[in-house]
């Protein structure tokens, strides 16, 4: 099966290595065509800076988008599969716009779509989700979605570094990029859990980078040590429930008892859990990122469409209705304003700096914590674990 590559970044170059050792199932792959800027010089032999050539060799089968961002990803996937060709993506920011659209796509068109690779990484969460929505409905989703953040958290709590200090380490490990605010401020969760959402519940998720997200760019030193003290974790979590027609989605920082799997996931692993009716609570822990881990869930997807197997079907057009008041929770938030007026209508109480809020819907605290910000730009807000959890 012949294979052409869009973009040679750090998912392409992981595919492209993976298929030329040519070990067990990838032995049947070749790579036909790399594509390439224009303005660069080719210093493969399958290197282009051409689309139309890749879009009219009726030779290749698979199409891997690893361009990411959103144009002009959305319009090579889109023109590869009308012209009859199955691509694979880890490209989580197109797919949580128009995975409806590119499903719709490769069905007219008799191909496959496919996108392991876009959430967890190397886990394999899409089709471990697949799986359990054969028998059961899942009720919700919860995870560390990025490894970026959970490098920084992480080794602010082993170490003491400071966020700044311990950002720049993970950019020069490659963990972060130049631009670091899709991680840190929680877009990347976002993207990772409206795929997974949609899928989970048939839906299509519109504008939901307006729904609640928080991310760390403000955590210090001293959040990270008071958590400590309590015998507690700080994590950023994406999280999701359904109940009747309703579902909610939040992105936020979220404390953890010491003893939890997700106080222990180190470095940049991630760890996503869904609750199903009949199999209850499945976790899923692996490295979310990186170059081999991420390609080789693009090869597994590839693989698939050689040996037939279908993934399960979905059409995203149930009826769901985004409500912010499906969950409640009790948040500490740090502040060098007086925010009391802000939150009059709900229980406060002091603890250490910080003001506990106590059983406010999710929803609300997102948006009055938006109202905090505009005073004080530094502020920070955590969600505290299930009630009676606290140390």
């Amino acid at each position: 099966m012949k294979v052409a590559i869009l973009g040679f970044g750090t998912v392409g170059k992981g595919v492209y290595k993976i298929i030329k050792k040519a070990n067990g199932q990838t032995q049947n792959l070749s790579v036909s065509h790399i594509l390439i800027r224009k303005n660069k010089e080719p210093i493969l032999p399958e290197m282009t800076s051409e689309i139309d050539k890749i879009l009219n060799d009726r030779e290749t089968e698979v199409v891997v988008e690893a361009i990411g961002g959103i144009e002009p990803a959305h319009e090579y996937i889109l023109s590869a599969l009308k012209h009859g060709k199955n691509v694979i993506t880890a490209n989580k920011a197109v797919i949580a716009i128009y995975l409806k659209e590119f499903t719709e796509a490769a069905e007219k068109n008799n191909v496959k779509f496919y996108f392991e690779a876009s959430v967890g990484g190397g886990i394999p969460w899409i089709q471990g989700l697949e799986k359990a929505l054969r028998i059961d409905n899942v009720n919700s989703i919860s995870g560390i979605f990025n490894g970026t953040s959970n490098f920084i958290l992480d080794q602010m709590s082993r170490n003491g570094e400071s966020f700044v200090d311990v950002l720049k380490k993970a950019q020069k490990l490659g963990y972060a990029e130049a631009d670091p605010s899709a991680d840190i401020d929680g877009y990347d969760v976002a993207n990772k859990l409206c795929i997974s959402a949609d899928i989970a519940y048939n839906i299509d998720i519109q504008n939901h980078q307006s729904l609640p997200i928080f991310g760390i760019r403000n955590i210090t030193c001293a959040d990270v040590k008071y958590f400590q003290r309590r015998g507690l974790a700080v994590k950023l979590i994406g999280r999701t429930h359904q109940s009747g027609d309703k579902f909610d989605y939040v992105v936020e920082p979220t404390l953890f008892l010491d003893r939890t799997l997700e106080a222990n996931t180190p470095d940049n692993y991630n760890l996503i859990s869904l609750n199903g009716d009949t199999i209850g609570q499945l976790d899923f822990f692996g490295q979310g990122a990186g170059m081999y881990p991420t390609a080789n869930a693009v090869i597994q997807d590839i693989l698939d469409i050689a040996e037939r197997k279908i993934h399960l079907k979905r059409n995203f057009d149930k009826k769901m209705h985004y409500c912010p008041e499906l969950t409640k929770g009790n948040y500490l938030v740090r502040s060098n304003k007086k925010i009391d007026s802000i939150f009059k209508d709900y229980q406060l109480s002091q603890e250490g700096a910080y003001v506990e809020v106590k059983k406010i819907p999710v929803g609300e605290m997102h948006h009055l914590m938006k109202e905090v910000l505009k005073s004080d730009a530094a502020a920070f807000m955590v969600s505290l674990p299930s009630q009676g959890e606290v140390a």
